[in-house]
């Protein structure tokens, strides 16, 4: 029979211990890391949902608000191609294509980790010390908490700009592109997800810095909804080697298109996708990890 292990504060100035998952009588744990975690995020980001539900009118009211916001940044490539018949190289269609596919992988990772962007504020003022005292792992907690369900206009807005470029595009569809194309909507919103998790694991000690992670997310969603023929071959690099970004959407992208890498980048790093999400992944819990022991509350 499964016991809960509950938590209790340390003497002095260090916060309460993180919570890591029931165990049983021999210390092994009852459900894994894993599956513990997401029955905790299952069961805060339903009870928020419950929460939402409960103003319908007002939440069809958001979630419009967040489909049409976010669709501007696709009217302003409407406009462009208004005026031009290609933005390096591309056609509209293949520009909608990179859209929606990085739009559709940045809002998946939005809409499940989007809360870890308020990780400073937690910090600055000691409130994360609430989620350390309950018997629930941290980081579920910290990204299903005050989960925004209008969140999911910008996963709809991306999802349909991609499926209209389907039907625009003009691809010889092999049975790996066709599984490539899921594939790396997927993987992109793992990557995306990883980021946020190093983002929310450097606001440990950079409380302010929430901007600068954001730079990354939002950012690099920007970035990759147009050709990388456009920008400079080191934001390029930078990307695919530092920020590995690229493979949330380009370089897998540009196969399905049946368009080269970007100079000096293999062709078989279209494939790569599931594998730097995993080292991605391997990273971000090694930076959570590390957040959380030089974690020390406010003192108050």
């Amino acid at each position: 029979m499964a016991e809960t292990t509950t938590t209790t504060p340390v003497a002095g100035d260090d916060p309460p211990r993180p919570y890591d998952g029931p165990s049983r009588t021999d210390g092994s744990p009852a459900y894994g890391v894993l599956g513990d975690s997401l029955r905790t995020y299952r069961m805060v980001a339903a009870m928020w949902i419950r929460s939402t539900m409960a103003y319908r009118l007002s939440f069809a009211l958001t979630l419009f608000n967040s489909f049409c916001v976010t669709f501007f940044d696709f009217v302003v490539i409407l406009l462009m191609f208004g005026q031009v018949k290609g933005l390096g190289g591309f056609s509209f269609a293949e520009v909608a294509f990179l859209y929606g596919t990085a739009g559709t992988a940045f809002g998946i990772a939005d809409l499940t980790m989007g809360s870890l962007q308020r990780m400073g504020r937690r910090v600055r003022d000691g409130s994360l010390d609430t989620f350390l005292m309950r018997p629930a792992p941290l980081l579920a907690q910290v990204a299903a908490d005050k989960f925004a369900l209008r969140r999911f206009g910008r996963v709809v807005q991306a999802l349909l700009v991609l499926v209209w470029s389907l039907f625009l595009l003009d691809v010889d569809w092999t049975p790996v592109k066709v599984v490539l194309l899921p594939v790396t909507v997927v993987c992109g919103a793992v990557i995306f997800g990883a980021v946020m998790v190093i983002g929310a694991s450097a606001l440990f000690w950079l409380q302010d810095a929430a901007e600068v992670t954001n730079a990354f997310t939002y950012g690099g969603n920007t970035l990759l909804q147009y050709p990388p023929t456009i920008f400079a071959q080191e934001l390029v690099r930078g990307v695919v080697y530092v920020v590995p970004l690229a493979f949330v959407s380009w370089l897998p992208a540009l196969h399905v298109l049946g368009r080269p890498a970007p100079a000096g980048v293999p062709d078989w790093a279209a494939f790569a996708s599931p594998l730097v999400a995993l080292v991605c992944c391997g990273v971000a819990g090694l930076a959570w990890r590390a957040g959380i022991r030089s974690y020390r509350s406010t003192g108050s």
